[in-house]
């Protein structure tokens, strides 16, 4: 396979993996079912692509490749009219129905199935990021900091959950969203998240999820334009996905934000989401992710580093804590302590975090650990907690960048 047709086939599951499962979850009402047989589907793109040739619409490909799949399937374990009549159905091309919300978008239907008020927090997420985001057991793991079994465990009782208690497919009518608003929220934080600095791999950013974050973030805004904690989200994709052209270089390096090229972050994203963010702050309700976009907000519309209000945004940290009481929001206070008042003041709350034991695993906690006595000229202890972080990291820009801060003091 030449490595053009590879890098094709690639896109083709990142980009159309959430679409194709998400449409045949709704013509099946099978989560199993649906993912096994998108999965065949492309095992057979990787054995015919190659000899026919990438096809013009690779989604809609993929789409009948695993109907037909899901349709054999069926029939071959019918029993009874009913299997045979479900089996009837998907022969046909399958259109989406329209239901109470107004919203014909199979990937937000996702969601919200995955977001009911009857599944537990954390499985919601976690179900959504699998189905939607394509992410395997273990990418999620790592952003929830648990070990890869017991975040399968988790999906596999989240999906038995919505089988037994036949959670519709649909996004619920307008009195509705609100109680599934926040693991909603969540959900699409942590799928852009995955596409602007993701867990594992070669590439640091992965602007297909970032985009489809984007995309769902915005359909969602539309439904709830009067909830601020949705404006806020838009907003805080917006202002970190104005920095995303330079944060790594022409060679994929990863590049801090003090030494970015604050000419070349995008200024319109950075002007609607400062609007954005306006009008939600002007309900008077505020939320975890008004208050981050607002310390997103402070590194946005500073011209230079030197200029970044680390005071302010400090103190929105520790506004932060009260909604997300994090080992994480307390690291990245920390840093903002650090830069406030110096590396001292930064590096005593990371190490109460360390002796806490509260992000096992975690390494941007030794790597915050190794920048604070790199500056405090504790060069032999940064060494350490450098080696440290380069243990745990994911990711190969990460472990470049980390490798060059390490040689630096070495």
């Amino acid at each position: 396979m030449t490595a053009e047709l590879d890098a094709a086939i690639t896109q083709a599951f990142r980009e159309e993996s959430g679409q194709v499962i998400a449409t045949l979850i709704r013509v099946t009402g099978d989560w199993d079912l649906a993912e096994e047989c998108v999965q065949e589907a492309f095992a057979l793109a990787l054995r015919t692509w190659p000899r026919d040739g990438v096809p013009a619409k690779p989604g809609a490909w993929l789409t009948t490749t695993a109907r037909n799949r899901a349709t054999d399937r069926i029939r071959r374990e019918a029993v009874g009219a009913e299997k045979l009549r479900e089996a009837a159905e998907l022969t046909a091309v399958a259109e989406p129905e329209w239901d109470e919300s107004g919203v014909h978008d199979d990937r937000l239907r996702l969601i919200f199935t995955c977001c009911h008020p009857a599944l537990p927090m954390e499985g919601q997420v976690a179900l959504a990021l699998r189905t939607l985001a394509g992410l395997t057991t273990a990418e999620i793991a790592r952003a929830f900091l648990v070990s890869e079994a017991t975040m399968s465990q988790r999906l596999v009782r989240v999906k038995r959950k919505i089988r037994t208690a036949g959670i519709p497919y649909r996004v619920p009518p307008a009195n509705l969203l609100p109680e599934r608003t926040s693991a909603v929220l969540g959900m699409l934080y942590l799928l852009f998240n995955e596409g602007y600095s993701a867990s594992a791999g070669t590439d640091l950013l992965r602007p297909d999820l970032s985009a489809e974050a984007f995309r769902l973030a915005r359909v969602l805004a539309e439904l709830m334009s009067g909830e601020p904690e949705v404006l806020g989200l838009l907003a805080l994709l917006l202002l970190h996905d104005a920095r995303r052209a330079t944060r790594v270089d022409g060679e994929g390096t990863l590049v801090s934000l003090e030494d970015q090229d604050r000419g070349g972050w995008n200024a319109s994203e950075i002007s609607e989401g400062t609007e954005l963010l306006e009008t939600a702050l002007r309900r008077g309700v505020p939320g975890q992710y008004q208050i981050q976009a607002a310390i997103a907000a402070c590194h946005a519309t500073a011209a230079r580093a030197s200029d970044t209000d680390w005071a302010q945004i400090a103190a929105l940290y520790g506004e932060l804590l009260r909604f997300v009481p994090s080992p994480v929001v307390e690291l990245n206070r920390a840093v903002a302590v650090a830069m406030a008042e110096g590396p001292e003041a930064g590096l005593e709350l990371v190490d109460k975090l360390t002796a806490d034991g509260s992000l096992p695993g975690y390494h941007l906690l030794p790597a915050t650990r190794a920048d604070f006595l790199r500056r405090l000229d504790r060069f032999a202890d940064a060494a350490d907690a450098y080696r440290e972080a380069l243990a745990l990291t994911g990711t190969d820009a990460e472990h470049a960048y980390l490798s060059g801060k390490l040689a630096e003091i070495s």
